[in-house]
């Protein structure tokens, strides 16, 4: 199948300077970069299925590296509307939140517990 598009990429290249049209120097499409490209759809598309919700932070714990959200439904979890508690994926995201603040954020169960892959404070 590369071999087909790399086919189609010389005969446009071909073209474009019969046409005297600018082109960058050709080069072959490499199973790494389409590696990276398909890496790169899967991370956005897992992103997408993982939903962006809406909060508003009741409690930071520090010490145990949790944040307590009151929440909408969370769909790809199952879960409704409630207040709880979650872990964070990265231990920095308790210094960005306060209690008080609102919040876009994801979540995920990792290793069994409901952990916050993504957030952001709402201006």
């Amino acid at each position: 199948m590369s071999r087909d598009i790399n086919d189609l990429r010389d005969q446009h290249a071909s073209r474009a300077r019969r046409d005297g049209g600018a082109i960058v120097a050709p080069r072959r499409l490499t199973a790494r970069s389409v590696g990276v490209s398909l890496l790169l759809a899967c991370a956005v598309l897992a992103a997408h299925a993982q939903g962006v919700n809406e909060g508003e932070v009741r409690r930071v714990d520090t010490a145990q590296k949790k944040i307590t959200l009151k929440h909408g439904e969370i769909k790809n979890l199952d879960i409704p509307p409630t207040v709880m508690a979650f872990s964070v994926r990265d231990p920095a995201m308790v210094d960005k939140v306060k209690a008080g603040d609102k919040v876009r954020f994801s979540a995920d169960k990792v290793g069994g517990a409901y952990t916050i892959t993504a957030i952001e404070v709402v201006k």
